[in-house]
């Protein structure tokens, strides 16, 4: 039987939304641990801020920035569908912004997506291809398609994989998966 893309999602926010608040802890932790040593040899990493229940991402960004890394994070632009960047340098500076994702309003400091060398992004549902489910608004997939030169990396829980999704022209597939179990290749 061939689910639709809404059918996958529903199933995997349900999944997700399962998890308890320790196990998203423990898993959030293990995954970090995991990308860190993928994003070592890169200076200019794009991490989307977090929020319930995505994989946490707040202790990978304090790493990073730790580490001197020049961490951008993404501010959804509703009105155009699109994504604007923006430079952090301490976590402070996220506050709830569209659909209650953390960003730095207020405190914005313009990113050239041309300087971006891997992006870490989220992801709903994933096959071993490098397919990713996202929210379905289309945010990162334009946002990839306009700057196609870094490494993407997508993180999600392992429960979150699927067999195979559906996939589309405009969907932009992973280089990388990464889950508390596994560095997924793909590709």
């Amino acid at each position: 039987m061939n689910r639709t893309k809404q059918q996958i999602r529903e199933d995997a926010k349900a999944v997700r939304s399962d998890l308890s608040g320790d196990a998203v802890t423990r898993m959030s932790n293990a995954i970090r641990e995991n990308v860190t040593p993928l994003l070592d040899r890169y200076t200019t990493i794009m991490v989307y801020a977090a929020k319930e229940p995505e994989v946490e991402t707040r202790d990978l960004i304090a790493g990073l920035l730790a580490g001197g890394k020049r961490i951008v994070v993404p501010i959804i632009e509703r009105a155009t569908c699109s994504l604007r960047l923006s430079y952090i340098d301490d976590l402070s500076v996220l506050v709830p912004g569209t659909f209650g994702v953390p960003e730095p309003l207020g405190s914005e400091i313009p990113a050239d997506p041309a300087e971006i060398e891997v992006i870490v992004i989220p992801m709903l549902a994933f096959d071993r291809q490098g397919n990713r489910l996202g929210y379905g608004a289309g945010y990162y997939d334009r946002f990839l398609e306009r700057c196609s030169q870094p490494v993407r990396i997508g993180i999600a829980y392992s429960c979150q994989e699927v067999e195979r999704l559906p996939s589309e022209p405009d969907d932009v597939a992973m280089d990388f998966i990464v889950t508390e179990k596994a560095i997924i290749t793909c590709q």
